[in-house]
């Protein structure tokens, strides 16, 4: 009987110890990692060519005389992302319209300018200065030119803007005539 009841005991203990008794510690707890979110874009690299077209307002004054309408352009440019800077230069010609100046017609006025601006991501705030030269019915001039400009990336090839430019040109044609143009216009980019 002794024999018995120690067999009994022993079994019991070992069928307790291998079904995770009391005395056995509890399993090691399975940590799991979160998962690390993909990189956000913010389409905030502006390197590379652009080109585009543009529709404003061209504003003409000279010898007392003024004149305006609206008018169209055509750019191409090249951009590059300093990290919160980028600077780029364009070229830009813009057909005169129908502005005429007591008898003088703007035929076109062309630029090339210098810009750098501020990297908000998707949005570039820049100012521009540069040359542009006036072509009319009595002669060109060359004179500065200068101005402000904000542009969105709609996508990262496309974006869309505005730019507000004044100009100044001296002796046109060799006439004497001084002349000072201002230009509002809205543009839109296409990116490569």
């Amino acid at each position: 009987m002794k024999r018995i009841l120690i067999a009994t005991v022993a079994s019991l203990t070992a069928t307790t110890a291998f079904a995770g008794g009391a005395d056995m510690p509890p399993p090691d707890a399975v940590v799991v990692q979160p998962a690390t979110p993909a990189p956000v874009s913010y389409g905030g690299d502006w390197t590379g060519f652009y080109g585009g077209l543009s529709y404003g307002n061209l504003d003409a004054q000279a010898g007392g005389a003024s004149d305006n309408d609206q008018t169209f352009a055509g750019h191409i440019g090249y951009d590059y992302d300093l990290g919160d800077f980028v600077v780029g230069g364009e070229y830009e010609y813009q057909d005169g319209g129908d502005v005429n100046l007591a008898g003088v017609d703007v035929d076109n006025v062309q630029r090339l300018k210098l810009r750098g601006g501020y990297d908000f991501g998707r949005t570039l705030v820049y100012a521009t200065a540069g040359a542009a030269q006036i072509d009319t019915s009595i002669g060109d001039s060359t004179g500065a030119v200068g101005g402000v400009g904000v542009e969105y990336k709609v996508t990262d090839n496309f974006s869309v803007g505005g730019e507000a430019l004044g100009h100044n040109f001296n002796d046109i044609g060799g006439t004497g005539v001084d002349a000072q143009a201002q230009t509002f216009m809205l543009r839109g980019n296409f990116r490569f």
